[in-house]
């Protein structure tokens, strides 16, 4: 996991081609997504933060992005919503 505000532009793209990075997410409202989400693209970069993986997102207590990852956040609603019951 990789805060943003951490990296220089070069490493960031040294990152991206060796896709080390594959997921973005925000540090506040604790939700990953694509790196070509909409949402995603409009985040502060102090609350940007990068993942190698969607494992690694879910690990830290980040849920999936409602807008470019609906299959992924309709399971994982699902699964939290029979949790509280």
């Amino acid at each position: 996991m990789w805060r943003h505000e951490e990296l220089n532009d070069l490493m960031l793209r040294r990152m991206l081609r060796s896709k080390a990075i594959v997921l973005a997410g925000n540090r506040k409202l604790k939700i990953y997504g694509t790196l070509r989400c909409n949402s995603g693209k409009r985040m502060k970069k102090t609350n940007r933060i990068f993942f190698l993986s969607e494992t690694e997102a879910l690990e830290n207590g980040y849920r999936p992005c409602g807008h470019c990852m609906s299959a992924a956040y309709k399971k994982w609603k699902s699964t939290h919503e029979s949790l509280r019951k």
